[in-house]
C-alpha cells in the first residue's frame, strides 16, 4: 500500500493555527491528476500542494482546491517552500537563498530570508500583472449582499492576473467588508460568465496598526466559502492599487483572515512605475502544524 509523506503548514503567519493552512504532499510524481484532486477534496483546505521533480527548476509543484487545479497561488507557494526546508529536502545556504519553482504558469523565483538557519520570510515573485475585463458594480455587488454604492468611488471593478485571474473589488471601508455575505447562486452565475477564478474584496485600511489593506476572498462549495489569506490575489490587488493611484507607496503590509480567527499578514512590493508594472513580490512567514503520511 503506497504512502506519501506530507506536512500541513500555516502560511502568512508566525504562529500555529493562524494564517492559511495548506497540506504539502511530497514525492507525488506517481499520483495521477484525478488522485491529486481526490486528495485535495479529502484535505478540504483552501489548497493542497503536491511536490514533484522538475527538469527546468529546483522543484515543481501543483496546487488543487477541493474542486479544481489552480495555476498559481500564494499561500501554497509559501507553504511548499517552507515544508521543503523544514523536512530537509532543501538546504538553506546563506542569509538569502534563491529557489526556482515550476508551476503551471511557468517558473517563478523564490527568495528565502533566514537568520541563524531559521526561515524568517519566504518571498515569491509573481508574473507580470495583466489587467483584464472590467465589470459594473450593479452586476457584481449583489453577489456579495452589497450595493453599487458600497464600491470605492472612482475605482473600477476589474480582473487582474499575476498568474491566476482574480476579480478586484475595491470597497469603501471596513464596515462594508464586514457586511459582505456570499450569495452562492448569484455568485456562481457571475463566475460562469466572467474571466476570473475568484473574487477579492478589499479596502485601503488595515485592521491593525501594521496593515495598509484588509481583504476578504470568497468561493463556493465544494471550495471553501472564505479563504483566510490569498497570496495570488494579494499580488493582483497590489498591482491594482498601484496602477490606479490608490496607495502612495509600492511597499505595504496586507492583512486578511482576522475576522475568521486566522489572522494573516503579507509583505508586498510592486516593482515598476504605475503605468508599466514589471512584477509583484508577495512574502510571508510560515509554521508547520502537522506531519504524517497519506495511506492510499
Amino acid at each position: 500500500m503506497p504512502t506519501y509523506p506530507f506536512i500541513q503548514v500555516d502560511a502568512f503567519t508566525t504562529r500555529p493555527l493562524g494564517g492559511n493552512p495548506c497540506a504539502v504532499v511530497f514525492e507525488a510524481d506517481s499520483l495521477s491528476q484525478d488522485m491529486m484532486q481526490a486528495i485535495a477534496r479529502e484535505q478540504n483546505l483552501s489548497e493542497t500542494a503536491f511536490v514533484l521533480k522538475s527538469a527546468i527548476a529546483d522543484v515543481r509543484a501543483r496546487y488543487f482546491t477541493p474542486s479544481e487545479e489552480i495555476p498559481l497561488a500564494g499561500h501554497p507557494t509559501i507553504a511548499t517552500i517552507f515544508a521543503l526546508i523544514d523536512s530537509g529536502r532543501i538546504q538553506l545556504t546563506q542569509s538569502v537563498t534563491p529557489i526556482s519553482l515550476e508551476l503551471q504558469v511557468g517558473v517563478i523565483p523564490i527568495e528565502v530570508f533566514a537568520r541563524d538557519g531559521k526561515v524568517e520570510r519566504i518571498v515569491m515573485t509573481q508574473k507580470q500583472p495583466q489587467f483584464l475585463a472590467t465589470y459594473s458594480p450593479e452586476e457584481v455587488m449583489p453577489a456579495f449582499g452589497l450595493t453599487a454604492e458600497d464600491t470605492l468611488p472612482n475605482a473600477p471593478i476589474q480582473t487582474v492576473s499575476t498568474g491566476t485571474p482574480q476579480l478586484m473589488i475595491p470597497v469603501r471601508d471596513l464596515m462594508v467588508l464586514q457586511r459582505a455575505v456570499l450569495n452562492i447562486p448569484l455568485y456562481n452565475d457571475l463566475r460562469a460568465k466572467g474571466d476570473f477564478f475568484s473574487p477579492h474584496l478589499f479596502c485601503t485600511t488595515g485592521v491593525t496598526e501594521a496593515g495598509q489593506t484588509f481583504a476578504r476572498q470568497f468561493g463556493s462549495p465544494p471550495d471553501r466559502i472564505e479563504d483566510p489569506f490569498t497570496g495570488s490575489a494579494t499580488g493582483g490587488m497590489a498591482a491594482f492599487l498601484w496602477r490606479y493611484g490608490l496607495i502612495a507607496e509600492p511597499c505595504f503590509v496586507a492583512e486578511q483572515g482576522h475576522w475568521m480567527e486566522r489572522p494573516g499578514q503579507g509583505f508586498v512590493e510592486v516593482v515598476g512605475p504605475r503605468d508599466q508594472i514589471e512584477t509583484v513580490k508577495v512574502g510571508g512567514s510560515a509554521v508547520a502544524v502537522l506531519k504524517g503520511e497519506l495511506i492510499l
